[in-house]
């Protein structure tokens, strides 16, 4: 997720840079001026003020750096040479790349509504809220929250003002700055009133060690916890509605996810194909950089077709498919299998029928979503911006050759019985293992081929 909180950081950061940079004088407080955030350049000068974060990452500190082979104009390599700079000072990731980014004419424009989006999306963030810089006279203070904060004050009844004090030196106490911002914006807005239990806006000022801040509101992010801190997991990714949204909830349960998709061409169509990609790089948003294990499942459907019998035909392929995703799963050091089955949701998601899928590999299998209604499924890939691309009408290899009146009552006997009929299986299996094909999918890649 390293790249996700990047982008934040790159963009608040190279704005500080590049209005340093150039002919014209440092402004003595740049602010941030909603919702984008535009710095300008005359030429070629190489010496800019950078900020990097203390050792306790609670304030910037400055310092002068020089970026070598700039551009004689502002472009984004020029934007991305100052954020090497920030990675040669271990302030960023080393993989981190401006994204968000527009040029015009001799100017390059920030986008932080773009930024603020793919934040929120981070899992283990809770709330967010966008910020105004501002120097840390008190008179100073008023007047930025009125300039950023007003328009929001003219359409509510209630707010309340909070403040901290990173810099305990400054002379106005937290309680001190509440009372007399508070009555500032009153004088300013009289239809205005102070709710402090259950205010429409709340306010935020901080004091830190250069500069105040001044926050607008708060925004519900992701929540859940930090992406990869319990382990990894392989997701069964059909391109249906059901395995992208387990896919989420099992990665806002701290879960590295990457996804294996069956193919089985040319009963599978490469729209298909795609559509499965789309998803991933839907989810990439919320799960960081994946990879796809599109496998080749032709020879072992059309196997289980022949040679089975056709009631049980979708249980041994969901067993053959656990099979083949654990082989997967352990050349990449993955620890679970995740597919986005429902309870009695379908013939293939019964007590017994689940009962035979699980006896096929001994992986733990997460199901998030074992408890959950179709409405409330639809409902979280509405949310997560999944649904409109699960329904694009292309098959999968899940809805071919689905027999007529499946079994919904399998036992465990007959279903290792009419394996030991295919003794063909294995081998095909191990074979379309060997021969996934692997594609990267990385956040903010946009190219479907």
């Amino acid at each position: 997720m390293k790249k996700v909180f990047s982008l934040l950081l790159a963009c608040v950061l190279a704005l500080a840079l590049l209005s340093a940079c150039g002919d014209k004088p440092e402004p003595e407080h740049p602010v941030e001026t909603p919702p984008t955030q535009t710095a300008a350049t005359g030429g070629v000068d190489t010496s800019c003020k950078v900020y990097f974060p203390n050792d306790q990452a609670s304030d910037l500190r400055a310092d002068t750096v020089h970026i070598t082979d700039a551009e004689a104009t502002v472009t984004v390599a020029y934007a991305q040479a100052i954020v090497d700079q920030l990675i040669a000072h271990d302030a960023l990731p080393k993989d981190s790349k401006v994204l968000a980014i527009s040029k015009d004419g001799n100017a390059l424009s920030l986008d932080m509504d773009e930024a603020f989006r793919r934040v929120s999306h981070v899992f283990g963030i809770v709330k967010l809220s966008r910020a105004v810089e501002c120097p840390k006279d008190f008179d100073a203070i008023c007047e930025t929250a009125e300039a950023y904060l007003g328009e929001a004050l003219r359409g509510v009844r209630t707010f309340k003002v909070e403040a901290k004090r990173a810099d305990k030196a400054y002379p106005m106490k937290s309680p001190e700055i509440c009372r007399e911002l508070g009555a500032y914006l009153l004088d300013k807005h009289h239809h205005l009133r102070v709710d402090v239990h259950n205010p429409q806006l709340e306010i935020m000022v901080e004091i830190r060690d250069h500069a105040a801040y001044v926050h607008g509101p708060k925004v519900e992010a992701a929540g859940g916890l930090p992406v990869g801190t319990s382990g990894r997991a392989l997701n069964l990714l059909s391109g249906g509605i059901d395995s992208p949204v387990a896919a989420w909830c099992m990665a806002r349960r701290v879960l590295a996810l990457h996804h294996i998709p069956f193919a089985s061409p040319p009963y599978t169509s490469l729209r298909a194909k795609l559509k499965v990609r789309a998803l991933a790089r839907e989810l990439a948003e919320y799960t960081g950089n994946c990879q796809l294990f599109v496998v080749p499942y032709t020879k072992p459907q059309e196997y289980i077709r022949d040679n089975a019998p056709d009631v049980l035909f979708t249980v041994l392929m969901r067993r053959s498919m656990l099979r083949i995703a654990k082989l997967v799963a352990d050349q990449s050091e993955m620890e679970a299998l995740i597919p986005g089955e429902s309870l009695a949701q379908v013939a293939s998601q019964t007590m017994q029928a689940i009962a035979c899928t699980d006896a096929a590999q001994n992986l733990p299998i997460l199901r998030p979503l074992i408890g959950m209604d179709k409405t409330e499924i639809i409902a979280i890939s509405r949310k997560i911006g999944t649904f409109d691309t699960s329904i694009e009408p292309y098959e999968d290899c899940c809805t071919i050759f689905t027999p007529p009146h499946p079994k919904t009552t399998p036992t465990l006997d007959e279903i290792l019985a009419a394996e030991a009929a295919m003794p063909g299986l294995a081998a095909l299996e191990t074979e379309a293992a060997e021969n996934v094909e692997k594609i990267y999918i990385r956040m903010g890649d946009d190219e479907l081929l």
